[in-house]
C-alpha cells in the first residue's frame, strides 16, 4: 500500500528582505548576490515567530485543502535545525497548536534534506498500517542562525515552511511514493554545519561540488530503482540551495530547467521547507496533473543526500 499526498500547504513570514536591504547591512550588492545565488529576496520572521509558528501554519493550509480534522491526524514528523528550544520537539508544539491529539510527533535533523527524510519516516508509517493520516512537515528560522557580516552566508537563506499530508493510495489508483533513497557521509560535516553556539559555517566550493556529485547520483538512483528513463520525468521538486547548482545537476541529468520549479529567486535557501513548499505552489497553481511523475532531491548539512519519486 503506497502513501499518497492528500493536502499540503506552505507559509512564509510577512517580512521581505531584498537584496538592496543587503546592500544596506553588508558588502554586497544585487548583482553579486544575483550571479552567484540567483536569490532576488528572501523572507525573516517577525520577532517572537518561531519554528512550530510556521510549521504550524503551513500545516494546518494542508489539512484544510484535504479537508481531515486535526484530532484525526496519526503522525506528525518535523524536519528542522532550528528547533524553538532543545527538548521537547518541535512536532510536540505544533501538534499542540493544532490540536492534533492522537498523533504521534517528532523532529527529524536532516538539514536541508529534513522534508525528504520526514517523508521516507511517514511513508514507512502509512505503508505498514501504522497511521492513516500523516503530517511531514519541513520548517526552519535560519535567519537566526547567520552571522549577518559575512556575505557568503547571509544572503542565502529565508524562513518558511512547508506541509504535505499523507494517507494510504487507493490500490487501483497508481499514485502515490514509488520510492526514498537517501545517504549520509559523516566524513563531511566540516563543510557545512552550525556549531554550538555559532552561526552557520560553510565551505561554498565543496559544498557545490558534493552536492551536484550527490545529487546527480541520486537522480539516477530514483530513476534506475523505479525503471524509469529521465524524459519521464514531469516535474522536478528540489532543494532550494543556489541557481548554479540546480543547473548543473539537471544539466548533468540531462533534464530541461523549465521542469525544475523554482521558489529560490523569491524566497532564497528556505532548507527544509524547500520541497514541500514547491509540492504545494504547484498544486495550487493546477500545475500536476493526475499521473505525472514528480523527482524530488534534497542535499543538506551532514552530509546528507536522497531522492524520492512520486506519481501524482
Amino acid at each position: 500500500m503506497r502513501s499518497c499526498v492528500i493536502g499540503s500547504g506552505s507559509y512564509v513570514p510577512e517580512r521581505v528582505v531584498t537584496n538592496a536591504d543587503l546592500e544596506r547591512m553588508v558588502g554586497t550588492s544585487d548583482a553579486w548576490i544575483m550571479e552567484r545565488t540567483g536569490i532576488r529576496e528572501r523572507r525573516a520572521a517577525a520577532e517572537g515567530e518561531r519554528t512550530s509558528d510556521l510549521a504550524a501554519h503551513a500545516a494546518r493550509r494542508a489539512l484544510e485543502m484535504a479537508g481531515v480534522r486535526p484530532e484525526d491526524v496519526d503522525l506528525i514528523v518535523l524536519g528542522t535545525v532550528t528547533p524553538d528550544q532543545p527538548t521537547p520537539a518541535t512536532a510536540a508544539l505544533v501538534q499542540a497548536k493544532l490540536g492534533a491529539r492522537r498523533a504521534l510527533a517528532f523532529d527529524v535533523s536532516a538539514a536541508c534534506a529534513g522534508a525528504l527524510v520526514a517523508l521516507s519516516v511517514a511513508d514507512q508509517y502509512v505503508r505498514s498500517g501504522a497511521a492513516r493520516y500523516a503530517l511531514v512537515i519541513g520548517a526552519d528560522l535560519l535567519t537566526r542562525a547567520v552571522d549577518w557580516t559575512d556575505r557568503n552566508t547571509c544572503v542565502l537563506f529565508g524562513d518558511a515552511a512547508g506541509a504535505l499530508l499523507l494517507a494510504p493510495a487507493a490500490d487501483d489508483e497508481g499514485r502515490g511514493l514509488l520510492s526514498t533513497h537517501l545517504h549520509s557521509d559523516g566524513a563531511l560535516a566540516g563543510i557545512l554545519s552550525i556549531p554550538h553556539g555559532d552561526t552557520v559555517k560553510m565551505n561554498g566550493r565543496e559544498v557545490f561540488r558534493v552536492a551536484v556529485r550527490t545529487l546527480v547520483a541520486a537522480a539516477q538512483e530514483a530513476l534506475h530503482a523505479n525503471g524509469l528513463a529521465r524524459e519521464q520525468v514531469d516535474h522536478v521538486m528540489g532543494h532550494q540551495a543556489n541557481l548554479r547548482i540546480i543547473e548543473a545537476v539537471m544539466e548533468r541529468v540531462g533534464l530541461p530547467m523549465e521542469r525544475f520549479w523554482l521558489t529560490l529567486d523569491r524566497y532564497g535557501n528556505t532548507s527544509a521547507a524547500a520541497i514541500p513548499m514547491c509540492i504545494d505552489e504547484a498544486n495550487r497553481a493546477g500545475r500536476l496533473a493526475p499521473g505525472e511523475l514528480v523527482l524530488m532531491l534534497a542535499a543538506g548539512a551532514g552530509f546528507v543526500w536522497g531522492s524520492g519519486v512520486m506519481r501524482w
